[in-house]
Order: structure tokens, then sequence, then C-alpha cells
């Protein structure tokens, strides 16, 4: 019996007996995890007829090349031979097909996707001049005031010596809102409420008159907080924030006859700007001694001197720039006029300086882009330039110019897109310094429940 024949009779006898644990090697095989797949060979692709001489008479030529000595003449007979027939070959079993391609356990195409590069964002095209400008004929240069806002219904008022006129951005109509008389003017500050409607007017002497702009009349004014003109105004809802000459700063709740709520007292000589945060938990005052707080209303009392969150000493200058972060509440943006120069980044959480560029002239105004993260400043001597940086990198992106005084008052329009600026020089200019914001597509309505929500439907 061949000896293939007698191992499988044996396996057979041991399996029949079910004796499994007598076979530990067919267990092992059985089970072992890269012995689950075997290899199937293409039998076309080879060559058998090869394969037979390798294994019958090429071993037959090699024994008999061991007992006896051929002649040279043989020897090079069967070289030739070999070389002719493609004999020469060290593999019995060849395959003359190429091995398959293997295949990707990820597709190629799904690969890329995600491993490749996010695009980058195309720059915008920055226009370096003003796409329009018009006239504002005696207007005040003093960095102490506060005279142009724009308001949520995009209706933009200036203040003109006694007269404030306000100009419709939706159909580009001018008309004059009210005018002031010589012993109350000229008009030191404007501000408009969030209803787009109501708008506070701050006098030089230190009267502050609240309007209907829509009625065109005067509701009521207040009086009796201030010493001198109120160069500061600010809106925190219902809250009219004044600050005056006198170095003070209060807060008035129009709705009620004594409209005095709290005192901020900090400020030596005059108060030149004020700015709520967009949580309206705490303000920010600039004055002309060179000093930023920043007050908490947790802290604010009717009855005593509110005291102030952090003192802040940096600025060499007055300090009129101010503007909150629109993407972080504690982030504070402060400039000093003058010799300062100097745009300055704050938390005002912890009173810590987080970064200071120097801009080479006097910080008029700031502004934050709505929609990206960049920072508007105005500027005086020199070039009077607006200039515009990334943050947090503070990397010039552009530089606007066309003024030929200090750019004191600049404001945005609601939807962010362009910036007004009036100087000195008597001109009030539009840029189109932030661009057009994004279009967000909307997210999908959810269904509307029905009057029955905890019955199932039917189906």
């Amino acid at each position: 019996m061949a000896a293939s024949d007698r191992v499988s009779a044996l396996l057979v006898r041991r399996l029949s007996k079910g004796s499994l644990s007598s076979c530990p090697q067919l267990m092992q095989f059985r089970h072992t995890s890269e012995n689950l797949d075997r290899f199937i060979p293409n039998r076309s692709a080879m060559d058998f007829d090869y394969a037979h001489y390798m294994l019958t008479e090429g071993r037959k030529g090699k024994e008999n090349k061991k007992g006896s000595v051929s002649s040279l003449s043989k020897e090079a007979y069967l070289k030739l031979l070999t070389e002719t027939f493609n004999m020469n070959r060290t593999r019995i079993l060849a395959f003359k097909n190429k091995p398959p391609t293997p295949v990707e356990l990820i597709p190629h195409q799904f690969y890329y996707s995600v491993h490749q590069s996010k695009p980058s964002k195309p720059l915008r095209h920055i226009p370096q001049t003003s796409e329009m400008t018009l006239d504002a004929p005696d207007i005040i240069d003093d960095y102490c005031l506060n005279l142009m806002d724009w308001s949520s219904s995009n209706v933009l008022a200036l203040a003109l010596e006694n007269t404030v006129y306000l100009w419709d951005a939706s159909n580009g109509s001018a008309s004059e809102l009210v005018t002031v008389d010589d012993e109350d003017g000229p008009v030191t500050s404007v501000s408009w409420a969030a209803d787009g409607q109501h708008i506070a007017i701050g006098l030089n002497s230190s009267s502050v008159q609240l309007l209907d702009s829509r009625a065109n009349r005067l509701l009521r004014t207040l009086k009796g907080g201030h010493q001198s003109r109120v160069g500061s105004l600010d809106w925190k809802n219902h809250i009219l924030t004044t600050g005056g000459m006198d170095g003070k700063i209060i807060n008035n709740d129009v709705r009620v006859r004594s409209h005095i709520v709290a005192t901020f007292a900090g400020h030596q000589p005059e108060v030149c700007g004020l700015k709520w945060s967009a949580s309206g938990q705490q303000l920010a005052s600039g004055g002309n001694d060179n000093l930023l707080y920043i007050w908490d209303m947790s802290m604010a009392s009717m009855h005593s001197r509110s005291q102030w969150l952090h003192r802040l000493e940096d600025h060499s200058a007055a300090v009129r720039a101010l503007a909150w972060s629109p993407f972080q509440h504690n982030l504070l943006a402060s400039g000093g006029v003058g010799s300062d120069c100097c745009i300055k980044f704050w938390d005002t959480h912890t009173g810590a300086c987080l970064d200071s560029v120097d801009t080479g002239s006097q910080v008029c105004a700031l502004l934050w882009n709505k929609n990206e993260h960049e920072l508007l400043s105005s500027h005086g001597s020199m070039q009077n330039q607006l200039t515009l940086w990334k943050y947090p990198s503070l990397v010039r992106i552009a530089e606007l110019t066309g003024h030929t005084s200090r750019v004191l008052f600049m404001d945005q329009s609601p939807d962010g897109r362009t910036v007004a600026t009036a100087a000195g020089d008597e001109t009030l200019r539009f840029w189109n310094a932030f661009g057009a914001p994004e279009v967000k597509k909307d997210a999908p309505k959810a269904e509307q429940p029905g009057p029955f929500p905890h019955i199932r439907q039917i189906r």
C-alpha cells in the first residue's frame, strides 16, 4: 500500500472513532484564523509538459551526469537545447498569468476626498476708495464728541452744529430731524435706541433730549445729571448711559420720572467714549485722563457712586475708540489718540492686556467686522486712513485713503457691509470695507405637530 494511502486510512479510522483530540495537528489546522482560505490554482496557465519533463527526464539527466563524464560537445548541445526550449527555469510549476490586482479596502475616491486639504477661501476684493461722498459742512472736529450713529432701521444720524440730519440708506433721502437753540447747542452726541425709532441727543448745555424720529417730535428732556456738555451716549435696552465733560457717567431709565438710577465715578476730566458689551453686563469708558475703565452692572448702585471693576492705565493719551468683539464677549479693543497711536486688546474678565499694536498714527475709532475676525481702525495725522486688521494675527489687510483730516467718526450699516466715516474735512464717505456677508442656507423647518401630538397616527 502506498504511503499516502496508509495515512488516509489511518485518518479515516481516527475520525470514525470520534477521537478528534487524538489528532491535535488537525484541530490546530481547522481553528487557525490564518488558514481559513485556500489557493485554487489556474491549471490552464500551468505548463504541465515542462513540469513532467523536469520531474522525469530532467532528473534522470542530472543523475546520469553524476555517474559519467559527458563530452564537451554533448554538454554544449544540451545547454543550447535548454535555452532554445526555455528549460532553464528553476521552478517546476510556473504561472504565465499575472497575479490579480489586490482589492482596495477603502475606495480611492473616498480616501482622496477625506485626506485632501480644505479649499482655501478666496480673497475678497477691498476697494481702496470710497463708494460715495456727501458733504458734511460745519461738522465739529473734536475727539471728545460723538456726532454720528447708524440705526437698526438703516438710517444714519449726523449732527452738524445745532442740527441733526437723517440720511435714509434704503433710498438715499436726507431730512432734518431737529435744530436746537443756541443756548442749548451745539449738539455734542447722538445715539439710536435698539428699536431704530427713538434717538438720544446730547447737548452742550448738559441736557439730553429724547426724540421719536418717525413722528419727528420731542418726547422728553433729561436734566440735572451733568454740569457740562454730554459728549458720549450709549443704550442698553431702556437704560441710556451718558458721559459728560464733568467726568461723570450716569445710567438713566427713560421710562420713569426720576431717571437717574446709577452713577459711575472714575474719570476726572471729560469722558470721550462709552460702549456697552453685547450681554449688557459690562460697560467700557474711555476718558481724556488716558484711562480705560470697565464697569460691571452687578456693582452698579443708585445710592452711591459705583466702583469700577478694572482701571487700566496702559494708554499714554486720551482713550476714545472702543469696540467689543462680536465673537468673544469679554474681548475689548481700545485705541488712543494723540501720541499713543496704539490699539490694545483686553480680557475684561481679568483686566489683562492680551495684545497691542502700534499703528503709527492716532487711533480715532474702531469697528469689528460682524462676519469675519477683522477690525477696522480710523486714524489721523499723515494719511488720515482706514486700516483693516486681521485678528488675532494683527496683519494689515488693506488701507483705505480719501479723507484729508483725522477720521473721528465711524459706524457701519445694520448688515455690516458698508462703513460710514465723517471727518474734519467736512465730508461723509461710504466704504465697502467689510464686503457682503455670506448667505447661509436656511435650516429645514421641523414638522409642525398636530393638534393631538400624543396620539399615534393611523397608518
